[in-house]
């Protein structure tokens, strides 16, 4: 039985067959689902991109193929990474887990390549357990988010203090972040990092920075959306 086990878990043939890349392929196809399933189910919406969950799925196959065609040939080793070294990758930047979830996809891939499947399926059911838990049960949240706001205010009114009593009003925390002149210097655009108290009104916020500002624009986002 324990023989058995081991065999299941482990592929130590060195022979590649048509039948040995169809289950290669096929398991690498499948883990790569599951994977994708699992960023598709627990991405933030804001940052999720469809492109990636496709990728997720056809990474795994990829690069079991790949490992299959080298096997333990260094020439064809060598030649391989000579001519992935030409490839560039170019995308928009996008939040910091998807990295997570490519060298996720990397290590399940390599595992089928290698004949690892027990073990390579134990891994991508077991880390995604973990990542859906974690999503779940909020681990690491932060209970307050940073906001970045920007105020524009005429250049006779004094903005070291000018807007101290409503931000200490309405946020937990403040701090002026960059001071910057605009329109030719008739204008100041101040920035500031906020936390917003829980029982306060951006709209109620807004409003009196507004009468404090002149009815000068006024952005409170957050500060990846801020555009330059």
């Amino acid at each position: 039985m324990s023989n058995f086990f081991n065999q299941l878990l482990i592929n130590t043939s060195s022979d590649l067959t048509v039948l040995s890349s169809m289950i290669t392929m096929v398991i690498s196809l499948l883990l790569g689902g599951i994977i994708a399933f699992t960023y598709y189910k627990t991405q933030n919406k804001e940052y999720y991109q469809r492109s990636l969950a496709v990728t997720l799925c056809m990474l795994p196959i990829i690069l079991s193929v790949i490992i299959l065609f080298i096997g333990s040939n260094i020439a064809r080793a060598f030649s391989l990474a000579g001519t992935l070294s030409i490839i560039r990758f170019r995308s928009a930047p996008g939040d910091a887990k998807d990295i997570g979830f490519i060298f996720f996809d990397i290590a399940a891939g390599l595992a089928c390549g290698v004949g690892l499947y027990g073990y390579g399926a134990m891994f991508v059911i077991v880390l995604c357990l973990a990542i859906i838990l974690l999503e779940k049960f909020n681990v690491f949240e932060k209970t307050h988010r940073i906001k970045s706001l920007r105020i524009v205010i005429p250049e006779d009114l004094n903005y070291e203090d000018a807007f101290s009593d409503i931000l200490d009003k309405y946020t937990q925390k403040h701090s002026l972040t960059r001071v910057k002149t605009t329109d030719l210097g008739s204008l100041f655009e101040v920035c500031y990092n906020v936390v917003m108290r829980p029982d306060t009104s951006e709209q109620e916020f807004i409003n009196e920075l507004r009468c404090r500002n002149g009815n000068l624009n006024i952005i409170l986002s957050l500060p990846q959306q801020i555009i330059k």
